[in-house]
């Protein structure tokens, strides 16, 4: 009978003793600040990233079309939707004064908007792989990119692989590698496939007057075609006016080459 009389005490001894038990609940209660220290370092660690990975892309610099300052919209095709491909994108600059040539100005420089038309965009490398044939049959298609459209249509894939080979395909690169000076932006544009001297000043002078490429010297380097309020060459066509005036002056010098 007196067996049953230990659990008595046993459990007297318990009620006694509430320390075990907040004891046992301390650890926890010491245990669960370490996840919470642990969390705040994380999302620490991402604002921090996110925080300074914003400077560096404010910071670094537009590509060299994308960062010249337009002095005026160009009006070289007097079309609003062909001069707009103009200024964005060099390539069709590039190609516009390669088809100035044996055709009114205007005409010239809406070729490269009826390229990028016919094949969804006016892309150096498209149309540097493009087969020969398929590409004179683009630029030959009604209304045709130039009074010569098959010989044109070869030029300008000669082009295309020469910017490719020599410029990594990025047009901008003739005149903003390695920083050169109007000289040598000059020899560059020479060397380029159809680009003779004058046509080399005067897109020198065009990129100089109208969009903002600067480099040392470039009016020297430019000649005749480099001054200011001239209006000798596309370089100096601002509007319809102006277009007029250029020609005027290309009649005139004409006139005095066949009478001296």
């Amino acid at each position: 009978s007196r067996a049953p009389e230990r659990p008595k005490g046993t459990r007297k001894g318990p009620q006694v003793k509430p320390t075990p038990t907040l004891e046992a609940q301390r650890p926890t209660l010491e245990i669960q600040p370490s996840p919470l220290e642990a969390q705040p370092r994380k999302p620490e660690i991402q604002r921090t990233t996110h925080a300074r990975s914003p400077t560096p892309r404010a910071a670094t610099p537009a590509t060299p079309w994308q960062a010249l300052p337009m002095t005026r919209t160009l009006c070289l095709a007097q079309d609003p939707d062909s001069d707009a491909l103009l200024a964005a994108d060099p390539l069709a600059l590039l190609f516009g004064m390669l088809l100035d040539q044996q055709i009114p100005m205007e005409k010239a420089f809406k070729g490269p908007k009826v390229i990028a038309d016919r094949m969804g965009a006016l892309d150096v490398h498209r149309i540097a792989e493009a087969p020969e044939a398929e590409f004179v049959a683009i630029a030959s298609e009604p209304p045709a990119i130039h009074r010569f459209p098959g010989s044109m249509a070869k030029r300008l894939q000669t082009l295309a692989r020469f910017l490719i080979e020599h410029y990594d395909g990025a047009v901008e690169n003739v005149w903003t590698r390695e920083d050169p000076d109007g000289k040598e932006v000059l020899r560059r544009l020479k060397e380029l496939p159809g680009f003779g001297d004058q046509k080399a000043r005067i897109f020198l002078a065009l990129l100089g007057k109208q969009l903002g490429v600067e480099p040392r010297g470039w009016r020297a380097a430019a000649g005749a075609y480099g001054e200011k309020d001239s209006r000798r060459s596309v370089a100096d066509v601002v509007d319809a006016k102006s277009l007029s005036e250029v020609r005027e002056f290309k009649k005139a010098a004409k006139a005095a080459a066949k009478q001296g």
